[in-house]
């Protein structure tokens, strides 16, 4: 299963892209950021719509992992960034994806072990468990932890309904 997970910003948008094959293994397919800043708001909506379509056109993942907004410095931050998450999610829906949300807490605890990890950790956890040369970007990294925390949540998720839980 290829996941793109998504972490969204009015400035940047981070993503990152895994494999995740039967046994749980995970393989980095590739990450990056859609650096949109110095641009008026409504161009960098724009963008990130443009932008992802384009990444998910380049490598079609099967499925997608955003993070949920929770909080913000500001009422006028908060609405950006939902706009900007906005706007990712369209291009994700419009690529005909399933979509599953996942807060920050969620998203840390299943790629790093602590719900409360700062950035260092979360770049640090996701180069080991990706075998990267380097600790990729925040952004990036947030993409991709959130990308595992799906993967994570979906062999759960399977194990369950092969044992008839579900």
């Amino acid at each position: 299963m290829r996941i793109i997970g998504i972490d969204p910003g009015s400035l940047r948008t981070g993503y990152g892209i895994i494999e995740s094959d039967a046994r749980g293994e995970l393989r980095h397919v590739a990450h990056g950021c859609l650096n949109v800043a110095g641009r008026p708001f409504l161009e960098r909506i724009g963008a990130i719509y443009r932008d992802l379509a384009q990444v998910l056109a380049e490598h079609r993942p099967d499925t997608a992992a955003i993070e949920q907004v929770f909080m913000a410095r500001n009422a006028d931050s908060a609405l950006k960034l939902g706009q900007a998450r906005g706007a990712a999610l369209v291009a994700l829906l419009e690529a005909g994806l399933p979509v599953e949300e996942y807060t920050a807490l969620q998203i840390k605890k299943a790629s790093v072990g602590a719900g409360h990890a700062d950035k260092a950790q979360v770049q640090s956890m996701v180069r080991w468990l990706l075998h990267l040369d380097e600790n990729p970007q925040a952004d990036a990294a947030d993409a991709l932890a959130c990308a595992i925390c799906h993967a994570h949540h979906a062999r759960t998720q399977q194990r369950w309904q092969a044992a008839g839980h579900v």
